[in-house]
């Protein structure tokens, strides 16, 4: 298990699966959550799974770390991929928990080796799949 200067650890299962998701392509999203001191999964979702039901996993008024692996085609007609971090921070969560996860947030994000892009939200709307889209290219 991972430790961090926040105090915060890192469930060894949650790079496991960051891993996977990677290299194997076995998961579409991961949403983790930090509880009892440490980082742990919440949740994941099967690559047939879509953009809606990563958002919907995220809940509206606690906060989440996540990562999404975005399919997206190019200009140039290619098939490319890029893994989003996204700290969902929702502005009806509670202070003292959205204090602990900004505070975690780039030592965790150091131990996802890969990720390509980082997104912050505190509501649906600036999380939107066209936002995605526009930070994907």
């Amino acid at each position: 298990m991972a430790n961090s200067a926040s105090g915060m650890a890192v469930n060894d299962e949650c790079k496991l699966k960051f891993l996977e998701l990677k290299a194997k392509r076995i998961y579409r999203f991961i949403v983790f959550r930090i509880q009892d001191q440490q980082v742990v999964i919440d949740k994941v979702g099967g690559p047939e799974e879509s953009y809606d039901d990563f958002t919907a996993s995220l809940p509206a008024n606690e906060c989440r770390y996540a990562v999404y692996d975005f399919d997206f085609t190019t200009d140039e007609n290619c098939q490319k991929s890029k893994i989003f971090f996204i700290a969902w921070s929702p502005d009806t969560a509670k202070i003292r928990s959205k204090m602990v996860y900004a505070s975690s947030k780039d030592r965790f994000k150091r131990e996802l080796d890969g990720i390509q892009v980082e997104l912050q939200a505190t509501d649906p709307s600036e999380m939107s799949i066209d936002i995605i889209k526009s930070r994907a290219l």
